[in-house]
């Protein structure tokens, strides 16, 4: 019988990031499920644009909806940081943040 490694890391779980996402990847569970969902792509486009199985895909998914009030809070604490960033600009949400080399 195969061993099945977890595909999905929570945010308190995790070392390099703080909500839910693919093992050893940066890719969130709430950014597959945007793309997917959200956008309407198919798993296996998303699959291949992040480099990632159809599996992986299906299992970030399967997450998000199996742990509804983790997802919400994260949900809300990006909301938050985005409010509290409209106030401050040194506050990064996002790659558009980072200051040019």
């Amino acid at each position: 019988m195969s061993k099945q490694m977890t595909t999905v890391v929570s945010g308190d779980e995790s070392e390099i990031h703080d909500e839910p996402h693919i093992r050893d990847r940066r890719i969130t569970v709430s950014h597959v499920h945007a793309l997917v969902e959200g956008r309407g792509l198919d798993a296996q486009t998303v699959a291949d644009r992040f480099d990632l199985t159809a599996s992986e895909v299906y299992h970030a998914l399967a997450y998000y909806h199996d742990h509804p009030e983790e997802m919400r809070a994260v949900e809300e604490r990006r909301g938050e940081l985005h409010e509290a960033a409209e106030e401050d600009p040194r506050i990064i949400t996002g790659p558009e943040d980072l200051p040019d080399s």
